[in-house]
């Protein structure tokens, strides 16, 4: 049996959606269904959106790049059979 994967917007990243651009909103949309549908472990395996464990203070947390410059910031929690997936936020990446 597998685990069924859910994503959830926290209220800080939602109210922050609309800033964002069309093709940002876009690519974020593909990753939750993505992640909903294959799991988080099957999109850590597409390496074009290079998802890692963060450091320093956001440590626990990780990241995935939706392009160059934006990547979502997420948290995983199991709960039970669950496996929820909490978007803290959606930011452009300073190089």
């Amino acid at each position: 049996m597998t685990s069924k994967t859910r994503v959830e917007f926290t209220r800080f990243a939602e109210k922050r959606l609309d800033r964002l651009p069309k093709e940002i909103r876009e690519n974020l949309s593909i990753w939750v269904e993505l992640v909903e549908a294959i799991g988080l472990h099957g999109c850590r395996q597409i390496r074009g959106y290079r998802d890692e464990a963060l450091k320093g203070k956001r440590f626990g947390q990780r990241s995935a790049r939706l392009s160059r410059s934006y990547r979502v910031i997420y948290e995983q929690t199991e709960v039970g059979d669950c496996t929820i997936v909490g978007i803290l936020e959606v930011n452009k990446h300073d190089y």
